[in-house]
This record gives C-alpha cells, structure tokens and sequence, in this order.
C-alpha cells in the first residue's frame, strides 16, 4: 500500500505550529539546529527542508547575519512571493536568552532580505513554542 505524502499548507500561525509537530514529534534532540522551510505564494509547504547543525550557543557576528540574508534573497529570487519558517531545536526545557538571540538573527536576516518570515518557533524535548518578534525583549534594529 502506497502512503499519502505530506503534503501541508500553511495559511497561519496555528497552521504552521502543526506543521512543525508533524515534523518534530516526538521531541527530544540531541544537538541544536536551526530547520528552514520554504512556503509558497499559495501557502504549500515546499517538501524538503534545510537544517542547520551546531547552532549552540548565541548567533556570533553581523558577517554570519548578512550571509544568511543573502541566502535569503537568493531563495525568494528563485520562487518569489512565498515565506520562510524556522524552527529552533535544541536539547533541554524553556526558552533560554540563545533561543531568542537566534530568534532575532533570523527576524533581522529577513528584514534585510527583504523577505517575509512566518513566526519563529522552538522545540525542545518537551514543548513546541512560537517565539513572535514582539516577545523576544529584543529591539529590532532599523
């Protein structure tokens, strides 16, 4: 018997919450990376994702943000008007100040591509959790 793929859309926050369950269940990591994925223009989830290993520890230089923002445009120019999602996962419980400080990389690599970002979540071994731009405690710079 042939299985279904998954195939998500994500038209919201609460869509794309039960989009990275899907993915991540069940929680529990061994290491910390940043996953990548793409949504379409008509809210179709693109079926590969990117991840990003070894993501311990707070983002380390401006050069790494513009790099990434880079990357960013470059990916929106292949298939423009769609949106990026990200997911932080990591070993552990609660939101730590690294966990925001990604959070904040990533919202600030998008404001420079130009690029629009859905929200920021987190996944550690025991919750999956939003982490929105206006409760980072962080100020965005201009």
């Amino acid at each position: 018997m042939t299985e279904n793929p998954y195939r998500p859309t994500v038209h919201s926050q609460a869509d794309l919450e039960k989009v990275w369950r899907h993915l991540m269940e069940p929680l529990g990591f061994g290491g910390s990376s940043i996953w990548m994925m793409r949504i379409a223009a008509d809210g179709s989830a693109v079926p590969q994702l990117l991840e990003i290993t070894e993501t311990d520890g707070a983002p380390e230089s401006t050069s790494e943000q513009e790099s990434f923002a880079t990357l960013l445009r470059d990916l929106d120019a292949d298939d423009p008007g769609g949106s990026f999602a990200f997911l932080r996962s990591r070993p552990g419980t609660g939101v730590r100040a690294e966990d925001r400080a990604w959070a904040g990389f990533l919202y600030d690599a998008g404001r420079a591509a130009g690029v629009r970002l859905e929200v920021v979540h987190l996944a550690n071994d025991v919750d999956l959790i939003p982490l929105p731009l206006d409760e980072l405690g962080i100020r965005q710079t201009a």
